[in-house]
């Protein structure tokens, strides 16, 4: 098989390229989560064409195998034009009267530059169903519940500049498996025997495992396996947003980007599939456990036989938001479906001397008292 080229190690965050103007003053469209429609942010005037288009046809799985042999040739593909950040090194993509805006990811001023970059087309999109008021205040939300975050990037997030409502870019994977296995299998038992303790015959109870060999097959048919395909947010964040209702995606639209920027992939399409096999394996390893039985297991051998691969280039959305507070980034992220909230989480250092100081105190207070009453 013949690898894919690998894409640039650069984040690439993208503004989708293709414009829609209101058809009566001219300005951009953007695409509103509560009605699922493209509104005029000026006059409200909705657009009946991209509403009346078949977003509702199947979308259809892409043979990996195949793609991987004859490389992108049989894959629809874009050609992107990029700017990389100064500071994260995000790759942006502009539209062509837009010359400087600030990375979403870090906050930092990016100037256009030119670069062009070939990438496999999105064959769907979850679209946006939370708005920017209410992601904001989910987020604002979980900022309260954290004890020591300061009171001031409280505040700036509260005030700050506006979050960015991003199409994040992931591959998900189909595969048939069967895998046969070996192991032993831990059955727990106990017996009964006598002891000496301070010169007294006693009666205990001791745990035994009785162990057996095992061998057999199990199957497994995975759906939508989900891997990340972009290095621009940590992992144990985009993850801590899941689960993503995959039955909502859409056949893929620019007309859903509307308003939205959408970040192309930079974890190739192999490197998606390992990742998303390592996935596999841990599901088929407690399949193998279960169907070892017992009360423990061992698993010495496990051979699995991946057919019938098939995979998507899918966008979800994700409201994000990166503030630069006391010379320091933190970044929130927000499900745009779900509206669950993950985060850097920020610490003040003066509200943890203060907990600190007042558990002093309040230790030495039940200790005067203590010693006091005895």
């Amino acid at each position: 098989m013949t690898e894919l080229p690998p894409p640039p190690p650069q984040v690439a965050l993208a503004k989708e390229e293709s414009r829609f103007p209101c058809e009566n003053c001219g300005a951009d469209y953007r695409c509103d989560p509560a009605s699922g429609k493209n509104i005029c942010p000026h006059y409200g005037h909705e657009d009946t064409l991209v509403t009346s288009s078949p977003w509702t046809t199947n979308i259809a799985e892409i043979d990996f195998e195949r793609t991987l042999d004859s490389g992108q040739d049989t894959t629809e593909s874009e050609d992107i034009r990029v700017s990389s950040c100064p500071n994260c090194a995000a790759e942006i993509r502009f539209e062509d009267e837009t010359h400087a805006l600030d990375c979403p990811f870090c906050a930092t001023p990016v100037v256009v530059d030119t670069g062009e970059s070939r990438r496999i087309k999105p064959q769907a999109v979850l679209p946006f169903s939370i708005a920017e008021n209410a992601a904001r205040k989910a987020m604002q939300d979980w900022l309260g519940r954290l004890w020591f975050a300061p009171n001031a990037l409280r505040e700036y997030a509260r005030h700050g500049r506006k979050m960015d409502g991003i199409y994040v870019p992931y591959w998900t994977f189909d595969a048939d498996t069967k895998t046969r296995y070996s192991g032993m299998r831990g059955d727990i038992y106990y017996e009964t025997r006598n002891v000496m303790r301070d010169g007294k015959s006693q009666t205990e109870r001791v745990q035994k495992i009785r162990w057996t060999p095992r061998s057999g097959r199990v199957k497994r048919f995975f759906d939508d396996v989900l891997v990340l395909a972009s290095r621009s947010l940590p992992l144990k964040y985009t993850e801590a947003l899941e689960p993503w209702p995959m039955e909502d995606l859409k056949p893929y639209s620019p007309a859903y980007l509307a308003g939205f920027r959408s970040e192309s992939y930079t974890v190739g399409l192999s490197e998606g599939y390992t990742h998303a096999q390592g996935k596999m394996k841990k599901v088929i390893e407690k399949d193998v456990r279960f169907d070892i039985g017992g009360d423990r297991q061992q698993i010495t051998t496990m051979n699995t036989d991946i057919q019938d691969v098939t995979f998507k280039h899918v966008l979800l959305p994700v409201w994000l938001a990166a503030y630069k507070f006391r010379g320091k980034s933190y970044r929130f992220v927000v499900n745009g479906q779900t509206g669950r909230v993950q985060g850097e989480r920020p610490w003040s250092p003066w509200k943890i001397a203060f907990a600190v100081a007042l558990g002093l105190i309040l230790a030495g207070t039940l200790g005067y008292y203590g010693s006091h009453m005895q």
